[in-house]
């Protein structure tokens, strides 16, 4: 078994999909009209048959209540990683990227963490 695709809840596809292509690097996959929204993927250009994200519509009225308890706790969506954090953070933060975690060890991992601009917080973690 293994994972082909995970989601992230988004509050708009087309600025989630520019955030997560223009300044996260990942690339578009999948685009798919399903009525108002889309089924819409991205991809690391690292690995382009790697695992999916989605970029999913947060209309559900139970996301937006669960996506707002995770930030008001300070808890991440999820975790993405990098070969350096401390490099990766300073590139995000010259493009403008929000961090409400600045780099820290955390035992055996590095982690930051952004605010995706979608209504999440997302982690980036580095493995020692």
């Amino acid at each position: 078994m293994r994972i082909n695709l995970t989601s992230v809840l988004v509050d708009h596809q087309d600025k989630a999909l520019r955030f997560y292509t223009d300044v996260l690097g990942f690339e578009k996959k999948t685009e798919v009209p399903l009525g108002e929204h889309r089924w819409l993927t991205v991809v690391s250009p690292d690995d382009p048959d790697g695992t999916e994200l989605v970029l999913e519509p947060d209309a559900h009225p139970a996301a937006k209540v669960f996506k707002e308890a995770l930030v008001s706790d300070g808890i991440p969506y999820t975790s993405f990683a990098v070969d350096d954090v401390a490099a990766e953070f300073a590139r995000l933060e010259r493009l403008g990227v929000r961090f409400t975690q600045q780099p820290a060890e955390m035992g055996p991992v590095t982690t930051a963490v952004f605010d995706d601009t979608c209504g999440n917080l997302i982690q980036i973690a580095q493995r020692k």
